[in-house]
C-alpha cells in the first residue's frame, strides 16, 4: 500500500489505511475506538488537501475544529493487516460547522462503517462555537 496522498477535492476523498497490531484487539479484530482514529485523520488529510494547516489556523485565529455530533453503524470487523479505504464528503455546512459522511471499506469495497460526522468551529479560548473564516477551506459549498 502507497503512503502517497491523493489530491484532495473539495467536496470528496479518500485516505488509505492498513490495520496495525495497535489497532486490534487481543483477538486481532480492529478496536472500534480505531475506527475513530481512522476517520479523524482522514478528516485532517482532506483539510491538508485543501491547503489548511490546523496548526496555523489556531495560532493565527484560536480556532480549532472539534467533534459535535457523531453517528456511527459498525457493519463488519476489520482485522489485522487488512487495507482499508476511509472516505470523507461534505454533506452540509453551516456557518460554524461541517457535517461529513465518512465510510471505512476494505479493498474489496466491502463496507464496515458508516458515520456522519459533524464538526465544529470553536474558538479555544472561549469555547464556543465560532463562524468558518470566509475563504479557509477552499471549495466548501455555500452556508446553509
Amino acid at each position: 500500500m502507497s503512503d502517497a496522498r491523493p489530491a484532495a477535492a473539495p467536496d470528496s476523498y479518500r485516505w488509505p489505511v492498513r490495520v496495525y497490531w495497535e489497532d486490534t484487539d487481543a483477538g486481532g479484530v480492529v478496536y472500534h475506538a480505531s475506527y475513530l482514529r481512522f476517520m479523524e485523520r482522514a478528516r485532517t488529510e482532506w483539510l491538508r488537501g485543501q491547503g489548511v494547516d490546523q496548526s496555523a489556523v489556531r495560532a493565527a485565529t484560536g480556532l480549532a475544529f472539534l467533534v459535535r455530533d457523531l453517528h456511527i453503524e459498525f457493519l463488519k470487523a476489520a482485522v489485522l493487516d487488512d487495507e482499508l479505504q476511509v472516505t470523507v464528503e461534505v454533506k452540509e455546512r453551516r456557518a460554524a460547522s461541517i457535517l461529513f459522511g465518512q465510510t471505512i471499506s476494505r479493498a474489496d469495497g466491502t463496507t464496515l462503517i458508516r458515520a456522519q460526522v459533524r464538526v465544529a468551529c470553536v474558538d479555544l479560548e472561549r469555547m464556543r462555537p465560532a463562524q468558518i473564516p470566509a475563504g479557509l477551506i477552499p471549495g466548501l459549498p455555500p452556508i446553509k
